[in-house]
């Protein structure tokens, strides 16, 4: 190495706050369930004795190479970002939002619960589990990696958590409003002072500041097409980007919301169409593609005349002060999460009743089917991209 390209590197690490041996290879987890059935059309506990899974993903390089661990509880209720991955690779957090009713196992209960899975171990291995508020769903962590916020969907409140090291605490809650609105992700913004939580059974985006180290809700709600669920923020700052299901049969055509954060107040400023039932989004390392999946009727029961046997990718492209559909590709039915890898070079997406992932390659804005499925242990339900260290 010569030695000009010796000095530029460590200068990088120094940059990154970070020790050459912390640097983690381009991750990402999957969340896979076995205790739930989507396909009746209704979500439906069933018996079984598989248990819960995770699945790492490493991406340095092509097909990733994969790691199943087993027995780790987590769930499909809720939206797929209820996994958040340390800025240093080095942690997960998992939420296990849900537990089986010990009175009626065909029922399901709100719990309390998120794993700490230690990424470092070989393998990787849970180390412990906090507490958050009922039924901890999507959550996020701070630019800066000393803390993360958590949606508690059955809980009507959203849970601070301090992050050092592979120690992490809750240090607050903040009051969102009634449960039944169900608060179900949460965003942060580049700077870190700005957070967004969907409301989803309420059809609004409410606002958080920080506010002397503390998070606080404002008086905005940002309205929004339909029930949100997922909610993103673009790199630069400058969009949050959410997608929502009508109020109709999930047949229906449903929309993605631009909403402009340049603006004061905050408001949203364009729909984008989109398929039927969309469940998740996200937005590409550089801010100019959003990757939204769609049930497109695949999660309808067979005998309903809306049933679809496929789900749709829909890739969104960033014009203007708005985003433009450009491609709706077919991918297997019920799909869940989706996430770029931290390089932007590949788009995964779950498909749920397969036990599959699916693998896109970017072509600039364009998706191209890999061909590449990843079989699973379980129903993917959740997923995450680590950090591109």
């Amino acid at each position: 190495m010569k030695i000009w390209s010796f000095y530029k590197l460590a200068f990088v690490f120094i940059l990154a706050g970070l020790q050459p041996e912390l640097w983690a290879a381009p991750i990402m987890i999957s969340g896979n369930e076995t205790k739930m059935d989507l396909r009746s059309g209704n979500p439906k506990v069933i018996q079984t004795a598989e248990r819960d899974s995770i699945s790492l993903l490493d991406f340095s390089k092509f097909p990733p190479s994969v790691t199943h661990l087993s027995n780790v509880a987590n769930t499909v209720v809720g939206p797929p970002s209820n996994i958040a991955i340390s800025l240093d690779g080095t942690l997960a957090l998992i939420a296990n939002s849900i537990r089986l009713d010990p009175n009626d196992p065909a029922k399901y209960l709100p719990n309390d619960e998120i794993h700490l899975l230690d990424l470092q171990a070989k393998p990787p291995r849970i180390i412990g589990q906090i507490h958050a508020g009922k039924q901890p769903s999507g959550m996020s962590i701070t630019p800066d990696g000393k803390s993360a916020l958590v949606a508690n969907r059955a809980g009507g409140s959203l849970t601070v958590l301090r992050i050092d090291g592979k120690h992490v605490d809750a240090i607050d809650t903040v009051s969102l409003g009634a449960p039944e609105e169900s608060f179900s992700d949460v965003a942060i913004s580049p700077k870190g002072d700005l957070a967004l939580v969907s409301a989803q059974k309420a059809g609004y985006l409410a606002v958080l500041d920080l506010q002397n180290r503390h998070w606080r809700t404002n008086a905005q709600r940002v309205s929004v097409y339909g029930q949100p669920y997922r909610v993103v923020i673009t790199s630069d700052g400058k969009f949050a980007l959410t997608a929502g299901t009508g109020f109709g049969n999930r047949a229906d055509r449903d929309a993605v919301s631009v909403i402009d954060l340049t603006s004061s107040p905050i408001q949203t400023i364009d729909y984008v169409t989109i398929g039927a039932a969309p469940e998740s989004v996200e937005i590409s390392p550089d801010g100019k593609v959003l990757a939204v999946v769609v049930m497109n009727g695949s999660n309808l029961a067979p005998e309903n005349p809306a049933h679809g046997e496929h789900g749709a990718l829909e890739i969104l492209v960033r014009k203007g002060k708005s985003f433009q559909k450009t491609q709706s590709l077919a991918v297997g039915a019920i799909p869940e999460g989706v996430a770029f890898t931290a390089d932007g070079k590949y788009l995964v997406v779950q498909c749920h009743p397969a036990r599959e992932l699916w693998i896109f390659e970017m072509r600039g804005e364009k998706a191209r089917d890999t061909g590449t499925r990843i079989k699973l242990p379980g129903n993917p339900s959740s997923l995450r991209a680590g950090p591109g260290l």
